[in-house]
């Protein structure tokens, strides 16, 4: 939370173009996609090098914020009625103003990723491409998954695409098959966690989710489950990422256990994340210089 804030104080006014812009990129969440990117650079280096190769700096620089734009943009687009009802908006993220600023920079971000198309080996320009479909598509119709239930889960795999996009760029193929699965599992977990504090502007709105349809109570045993088969699926490819990633059921049975308030608990997860993922990410380059 602290950090949230201090990025939030640093910024252009939210009156101006370019912070109300920034601030519609939920710079909380930026590393949501740019972490990714440093954990598969991690663990498809053979040598520190690599971590600062070209393609890697300029994945990473793209999913830091670019991405973010996109993503975020296009949801803020095609959401705006029902984000009228959600009181997240208060405070913490800022409402679609209207106008073509957000279009048209959601087109100009897509635009920054053609160059990709020319640098990336195949293995990573489709994992590229998958990102940028699901990216679009969860959001904007005619597929418009986050209005499915478990589709709007499922297809939020698309957080993990960056670290599978990284690892090709670098290793020339990609990461083990466990690792992808347990990724999107953990991704459709935090997907359905971050959904439980909207279940009542969603059903205001008239929109069907996982979250609204289960109910708040049957979504933590959700997430649960999504979390505790990611550490699962890791366990094979290694016991050490199991463990790391056990905690999320822990922690999301002891939130639907005792009184604390979803909505507070959900702002927790970006330190969460990053804890965690710096955890996975020091241990790969332990392995690399020392292993």
């Amino acid at each position: 939370m602290e950090l949230a804030t201090g990025i939030r104080d640093v910024l252009p006014p939210e009156e101006s173009r370019l912070g109300y812009l920034l601030r519609m990129s939920r710079p909380r969440f930026w590393f949501y996609l740019a972490g990714p990117v440093v954990v598969g650079a991690t663990y498809a280096a053979s040598v520190p090098a690599d971590l600062i190769s070209p393609v890697a700096l300029a994945l990473f620089a793209y999913f830091l914020l670019p991405a973010n734009v996109l993503l975020y943009g296009v949801n803020d687009v095609f959401d705006a009625d029902i984000d009228a009802f959600n009181e997240k908006k208060e405070g913490r993220e800022v409402r679609y103003r209207g106008g073509r600023l957000v279009v048209a920079s959601v087109v100009v971000c897509g635009l920054l990723a053609l160059p990709f198309a020319f640098v990336l080996p195949e293995a990573a320009l489709l994992a590229f491409l998958a990102w940028g479909v699901l990216s679009v598509e969860y959001s904007a119709p005619p597929l418009r998954f986050k209005t499915t239930p478990f589709l709007d889960s499922l297809s939020n795999g698309l957080y993990v695409l960056p670290a599978v996009v990284t690892f090709a760029a670098l290793a020339g193929e990609y990461p083990p098959v466990a690792a992808v699965v347990g990724g999107w599992l953990w991704a459709m977990g935090m997907h359905t966690f971050s959904a439980i504090p909207d279940i009542d502007p969603d059903r205001a709105a008239g929109v069907r989710t996982t979250a609204t349809l289960l109910g708040e109570r049957r979504t933590y045993v959700y997430c649960g489950l999504c979390w505790a088969a990611a550490a699962a699926a890791f366990w094979v490819v290694h016991p050490f990422f199991a463990v790391v990633l056990g905690v999320y059921p822990v922690i999301v049975f002891g939130i639907a256990a005792s009184s604390v308030d979803v909505n507070e608990a959900y702002w927790w997860y970006p330190a969460i994340n990053t804890v965690v993922g710096a955890v996975i990410t020091m241990a790969g380059l332990w392995v690399m210089l020392y292993g």
